[in-house]
């Protein structure tokens, strides 16, 4: 007899197959943004305490700014393995299979251990030709070098807390995944400061409490995992990387994996050509975009992050008009937030900018870019929410698409073929990406309504049943 049918199924943290959608779109989402929000803190913190040292401070916040991309390169491995491995566990759930769901857990931990290691050794050994070719200059290569060496060392506490914290969140536990960036975060903001300014270490302090409060988060991410109230349990006997669950893991989370990765592709492929074009101010002034950029992203993954859960059981528990209304809740609250926040950028962008600098060179080219640079971000409440949505019904191959769509396939190439066109090519530079998201996010609605007439309709439902009946009955 199997383990699932000898253990009483555990309670979820929200009954994710008969409670009300808006109230556990809320419940789940609020501390799911919450926790994003302060996530972002991180990086965010880091950079406005940095951008604000005497003297050097620009160029210090330019420097770190080269290490964005080995950040998120980070972050996407994670995402590869939770993102991939969450959503299959709640599927798992919701066909009341928990020692399937357990097992899961079990192969991804272990995976996210093993590229720890890989991970930490690659960029410590190639750290200095790395960030050169992320559009170091001799002006922020000492800066780049001196955060990335220590960050890169905390790789392990990022892929734990990041990681498995999905885990804990697709259960319906949003409040304690809340709690796991919170401690964190709370914590490099008190440290941030201690470390830069009052024992004098500039970016290496930043990177220190950083890579410390990230350690506090893996810490409490494992007692809970390992604990009595979770549903799902960290066990030893399912820490052995099974080929035939992890496969399937990746190959679902390739998806955000390739979003977030080529995000670090992308910040490569910017820094190169605004240091071509406009030296290390404009290298700074994307800096400043790029954290804007993720006070735009991070919430938006909180929010489906918090439908993810619910989207998921019920899509494996053959419940599609929950599915249908949980997509349509998710994308009215993604587009309001994004339609929001675009008037904000495009009606006062120096509120933000001012956070991150004072120096009123980087002030002033910052500020004329933000309006072009994120003009199209109203668009990015379909673009997320949609393939986000794809993601938790198990469709990662149109979820890679549609991630491919918008970096690779429109916004790099446009990049590189829109100076040669402009008179200003830093103009060029930055009207790519407007572009890119509003056609993306174009591509991405019309994808999931064809799909959706097609596989979350009651005929849809009807055609499924029959079909694993036909199967039973052989």
């Amino acid at each position: 007899m199997s383990e699932s049918q000898t253990e009483p199924q555990p309670k979820l943290g929200n009954d994710l197959g008969t409670g009300s959608i808006g109230k556990l779109l809320f419940s789940l989402a609020v501390p799911a943004i919450t926790a994003q929000f302060v996530n972002m803190l991180y990086n965010i913190v880091d950079r406005i305490y940095i951008g604000h040292i005497p003297k050097t401070g620009t160029s210090a916040l330019t420097g770190v700014g080269i290490t964005f991309p080995i950040i998120v390169l980070i972050m996407a491995f994670s995402s590869l393995v939770a993102m991939g491995g969450a959503p299959r566990a709640a599927i798992a759930l919701g066909e009341k299979n928990h020692e399937k769901a357990e097992k899961i857990l079990g192969t991804c931990f272990s995976a996210l251990l093993v590229i720890s290691v890989v991970l930490t050794a690659v960029f410590l050994i190639f750290d200095e030709p790395i960030l050169w070719a992320f559009g170091a200059s001799e002006n922020t290569i000492p800066y780049a070098l001196s955060y990335m060496q220590i960050y890169v060392c905390g790789t392990i506490f990022v892929q734990i807390s990041l990681g498995m914290n999905m885990f804990i969140t697709t259960q319906g536990f949003a409040k304690t995944s809340m709690l796991t960036v919170v401690i964190g975060a709370v914590l490099n903001i008190v440290l941030d400061p201690l470390f830069i300014f009052v024992f004098d270490m500039g970016v290496q302090g930043a990177a220190i409490a950083t890579v410390f409060s990230q350690a506090v988060s893996a810490v409490w991410v494992l007692c809970f995992l390992c604990g009595k109230k979770t549903s799902l349990r960290i066990r030893r006997k399912n820490l052995k990387i099974r080929w035939d669950i992890l496969l399937p893991v990746l190959a679902l989370g390739v998806s955000p994996f390739i979003m977030q990765s080529t995000e670090s592709l992308l910040s490569i492929v910017l820094n190169t050509s605004l240091l071509k074009y406009g030296g290390d101010i404009a290298v700074g002034a994307y800096t400043v975009l790029a954290s804007i950029l993720q006070i735009v992203n991070l919430p938006l993954q909180g929010l489906t992050q918090g439908a993810q859960p619910i989207t998921s059981f019920n899509y494996g528990a053959k419940n599609y008009v929950r599915v249908r209304k949980s997509v349509k809740l998710l994308l009215c609250c993604t587009m309001a937030y994004c339609v929001l926040f675009w008037l904000l950028l495009m009606l006062a962008p120096q509120l933000l900018v001012s956070v991150f600098t004072s120096d009123p060179e980087l002030i002033g080219t910052a500020v004329w870019a933000t309006r072009i640079f994120l003009f199209g971000c109203f668009a990015f409440g379909a673009q997320c929410g949609l393939q986000q949505s794809f993601l938790a019904l198990g469709q990662a191959k149109v979820s890679l698409l549609l991630a491919l769509l918008r970096k690779i396939v429109l916004l790099i190439p446009l990049i590189y073929i829109l100076p040669l066109f402009c008179t200003n090519k830093l103009f060029g530079v930055f009207v790519a990406e407007p572009i890119a998201d509003i056609l993306a996010a174009t591509v991405t609605t019309i994808a999931f309504l064809v799909w959706a007439k097609k596989n979350l309709s009651d005929e849809a439902l009807q055609r499924r049943l029959e079909a694993e009946a036909a199967l039973k009955s052989t």
